[in-house]
């Protein structure tokens, strides 16, 4: 099964509870379009490239799954509708990508 990576920037402004709780939520969404976490990496409130909603800062979490392609689309849009998420990034991981870095060096 392939494996992506699963950038969500939630607000910065919730409080811890409120974090946790959407993080919960988004655990649980993966897991009903059928992905299977492998790894989560918080990396809290950071400073953005760009303003998202006129806020310089976002809480981000990357989600390591294993899930087939074909649902998406509708797991990037339904994580969307939830309003403490502002942006969803689903990223194809392709191992010969990394391959080929290494054989640069």
């Amino acid at each position: 099964m392939p494996q992506y990576e699963v950038n969500v920037i939630l607000n910065p402004n919730l409080d811890g509870a409120q974090a946790a709780f959407e993080k919960d939520i988004i655990k649980a969404t993966l897991e009903r379009h059928g992905a299977a976490i492998k790894n989560v990496d918080d990396w809290g409130n950071r400073r953005l490239a760009y303003p998202i909603q006129k806020d310089p800062e976002g809480n981000v979490v990357f989600y390591t799954v294993e899930m087939a392609g074909n649902d998406n689309a509708a797991l990037q849009r339904e994580l969307r509708l939830r309003d403490h998420v502002r942006r969803v990034t689903i990223i194809r991981d392709r191992p010969e990508w990394r391959n080929s870095q290494k054989k640069k060096k």
